[in-house]
């Protein structure tokens, strides 16, 4: 690639799905009407992108579909995309996993590398293959401006990575609210790639 090129990226959480808080992983709900309320309110008529990029989960694809066909995008599922899975906590309350194994969640929380879900995804998995679909579209996209439709724990490992936090300490130094937006400007020149965070949040 010759000369400078600037690519940025959006991304998104899901609303909240049907069924409300709990560990879902690969479970595939839809969204709530409050869910879909959360996202649509955190875009706006101004936001341009030329793609758009998403989980193949309900909870995203839905939205980003809708989207899409609205502002008449290409869009891209991207299966790598997808949640972490959380084995024998899918389908379960943060409440219901501290009242019957405490020490379990606590230490998944603190260092998710040492004390993963019990039958659930390795977090180093999780990020290898998140950080694989994320060079994809780094590549794939360049020069674009891109809205991923995507996962608290998939946002939590690109920020992760661009911002150089450990991989042990990525889910208990970011937090992902339903319908959080993140944007990360990529440039890439003969020098190299240099990724930066613009804004976090909601």
């Amino acid at each position: 690639m010759s000369g400078n090129t600037t690519t940025f990226f959006d991304l998104i959480r899901h609303g909240e799905p049907a069924g409300g808080p709990m560990f879902r992983g690969s479970q595939d709900d839809p969204l709530s009407d409050t869910g879909w309320q959360q996202v649509n309110a955190a875009i706006t008529e101004e936001d341009r992108w030329d793609l758009v990029v998403t989980s193949p989960l309900l909870r995203c694809n839905a939205f980003a579909r809708q989207l899409a066909q609205q502002r008449q995008l290409p869009l891209y599922e991207e299966p790598q995309l997808r949640e972490i899975g959380f084995g024998d906590w899918e389908g379960r309350t943060s409440a219901d996993i501290m009242a019957h194994t405490p020490d379990a969640l606590t230490g998944f929380w603190s260092d998710p590398v040492n004390h993963p879900p019990p039958g659930g995804e390795a977090i180093a998995a999780f990020s290898k293959r998140v950080a694989d679909a994320w060079l994809h579209w780094q590549q794939e996209a360049a020069g674009k401006r891109v809205l991923v439709v995507c996962h608290g724990g998939v946002i939590r490992m690109i920020v992760a990575e661009v911002m150089g936090i450990p991989l042990h300490r990525s889910f208990a130094a970011i937090a992902v609210p339903y319908a959080c937006r993140s944007r990360i400007r990529v440039d890439e020149s003969e020098h190299g790639v240099l990724s930066c965070l613009q804004s976090h949040g909601k």
